[in-house]
């Protein structure tokens, strides 16, 4: 069995899956386009603020080196070695001028191992503090350091005591011909740095600066005299941060920096507060811009400024998926109704191949031109082939359908005839009208019609009262004469009941008189190529039509009468039972039109069907 589509649901696939392909993949373009943008915006706030902490910090590095690399190339043009007391001081307040508030420059000598501290203080003042020779071991230990130092470096944090607070320094080592004459450093505090975090910090973002990964450099909430702060204790330990999130920083839960299109340079962490819920707290190594100062930049942030711009592409590709559901049910909507009038016109053909047209129902029209030209033609189609099977036999336009031919060749058949005549039509109908007259006439055939079709008889014409009947064709039959026979009788007690009721109306009964007789035919179309009729000829319908006028002079006063040949009688000798008629020879009998006598039997119904 080929294989075979239902067009629903074919439809409603092939629809749908255009809609869900291209608004599948409109989707995935867009979201995905969509998702790496908004993904970036969050992470575009972070780095803007974090590179705004970057680029405010390296000014004032920046500061620091210039102030550094200026004291220090002063200090080696000098013609004589450098007076602390004068050429220091000078040089150390020119520098002072243009740096920021709380730096510190300091130039120490090698040759005598001394050194001169100059500080700029809060409110504009200035503090000068000489340190002699073998003062401080430290001096010493930081000349021999930078005797070594290839070019300038940065000093660990220390806390001064003096200020109370934590510097951040930068030394340029200073030569003249190679020869090594001492250092020139440049301080600022730490609690310039945690201004700038405080400047840039806002509800939405908080950084901060770390120096190595353990130590608090620079915080908003950083206290710079905070009283834990000592020489042995340079800086805030990161476990005791004032932000609660970033002193567990060491048991959050890591995140991938790429979710939120963050560079792989990123540490990125997780974490909740009792108090403002989740927060992300993200981290960038910048000690490669800073001249190697193991700096690393932070921020704080909470959750909803990365995940919100996320959260409301999703709630968009949610919508957008519940307008693709929408547009998918649509499209089995709409091919449900394309397909509704195609499979009632599909029904309809089954039922016409039966002819079962009764009950048809027309199709209904459509805004849709072709399948309002598909109903329009449909129901002309049909209405055309109601009439057609009114005027041809039902089994003919049944075996055409099966065969698919539109003609019947001429063929010989063995075929049974039947025919049915009233008697007295004319005295019957004295006295009606035209009306009453085709009233009768339709009534007493449909009667005889509806019992030839019964018993699968094709009725060739009607004449006027009289019926022309046959069996064997266009269907075969085993045997013709038995079915047409058993019709014969039907009709007998069809007519018996139809005069049982019109004796009721006070009216006469009708009496009919029937031949019958089995036979060797022609049948199939038979006429003009223009104008045929599918009909039998032969001798079988002229020995039938006698036999049926020969039944006027059997019984004059019988209800029915219907004679049949000895072919017919042999036919139904194998019946028995109660469905075996009655059979009564009348001998033979002269037929008008053949000189050879034929053969007579009655067949009567039995006396208790009677």
């Amino acid at each position: 069995m080929p294989f075979t589509l239902r067009l629903t649901p074919t439809l409603a696939t092939v629809i749908g899956t255009f809609v869900f392909l291209t608004t599948a993949s409109v989707l995935y373009v867009e979201g995905t386009a969509s998702r790496r943008i908004v993904a970036g915006l969050g992470s575009r706030l972070v780095d803007l603020g974090m590179d705004a902490y970057e680029q405010r910090f390296s000014s004032k590095i920046n500061i620091l080196r210039n102030q550094a690399g200026f004291i220090a190339a002063a200090f080696a043009r000098g013609a004589s070695p450098i007076t602390l007391d004068e050429d220091v001081a000078r040089l150390a307040f020119g520098g002072l001028a243009a740096a920021p508030e709380g730096t510190r420059i300091t130039v120490a000598r090698a040759a005598q191992g001394d050194a001169l501290e100059i500080s700029q203080m809060t409110g504009g003042g200035m503090m000068l503090r000489r340190f002699p020779q073998d003062a401080s071991t430290e001096l010493a230990a930081r000349l021999t350091q930078a005797e070594a130092a290839a070019g300038p470096f940065w000093l660990p944090p220390d806390y001064d005591v003096l200020r109370r607070e934590t510097l951040l320094s930068y030394v340029a080592p200073v030569r003249r011909e190679g020869v090594y004459l001492g250092y020139a450093a440049v301080s600022i505090p730490s609690s310039g740095l945690s201004q700038i975090a405080r400047d840039l910090s806002d509800s939405q973002l908080e950084v901060f600066l770390l120096y190595g990964e353990k130590e608090l450099l620079a915080h908003p909430d950083l206290n710079p005299k905070d009283a834990t702060l000592s020489e042995k204790n340079d800086l805030v330990d990161i476990g005791k941060a004032p932000d609660p999130l970033l002193a567990r920083l060491a048991s959050l839960t890591p995140v991938d920096p790429r979710r939120f299109d963050l560079g792989e340079a990123h540490a990125m962490f997780e974490g909740e507060t009792e108090e403002h819920g989740r927060y992300y707290v993200v981290l960038e190594r910048t000690a490669a811009k800073f001249g190697e100062l193991p700096v690393i930049t932070g921020a704080i942030m909470p959750a909803s400024v990365l995940e919100q711009p996320l959260e409301e592409l999703y709630i968009s590709i949610l919508i957008a998926l519940s307008i693709l559901v929408a547009a998918l049910a649509g499209s089995a909507a709409m091919a449900y109704r394309i397909a509704q009038p195609i499979r009632r016109a599909a029904a309809g053909a089954r039922a016409i191949a039966r002819l079962d047209i009764a009950g048809l129902k027309p199709l209904p029209s459509s805004r849709i031109e072709e399948l309002k030209d598909l109903a329009s033609g449909f129901n002309a189609m049909t209405t055309a082939l109601a009439a057609f099977v009114r005027y041809v036999p039902r089994s003919l336009v049944l075996k055409l359908l099966r065969e698919g031919s539109g003609s019947a060749a001429p063929q010989e058949r063995q075929v049974a005839v039947l025919f049915t005549d009233v008697v007295g039509f004319t005295s019957i109908c004295e006295g009606m009208d035209a009306r009453a007259t085709a009233d009768f006439v339709n009534h007493h055939l449909t009667l005889i019609g509806s019992v030839v079709e019964r018993h699968g008889g094709t009725i060739d014409k009607y004449i006027g009262d009289s019926v022309m009947a046959f069996w064997g064709a266009p269907d075969h039959m085993d045997n013709p004469a038995s079915s047409a026979a058993a019709a014969a009788l039907d009709i007998e007690r069809a007519l018996k009941a139809d005069n049982a009721l019109r004796r009721e109306k006070g009216l006469e009964p009708v009496r009919i008189r029937a031949g019958l007789h089995v036979g060797p035919l022609i049948v199939g179309d038979i006429g003009a190529p223009g104008r045929v009729n599918y009909t039998v000829i032969g001798d079988t319908v002229n020995i039938a039509a006698r036999l049926e006028s020969l039944g006027h002079a059997v019984d004059p006063g019988a209800e029915a009468v219907i004679l049949a040949s000895a072919d017919v009688a042999s036919a139904l000798a194998a019946q028995t039972g109660a469905s075996r008629p009655v059979i009564t020879p009348l001998g033979e009998q002269t037929v008008k039109g053949k000189s050879q006598p034929v053969t007579v039997v009655r067949l009567s119904l039995p006396d208790d069907q009677g």
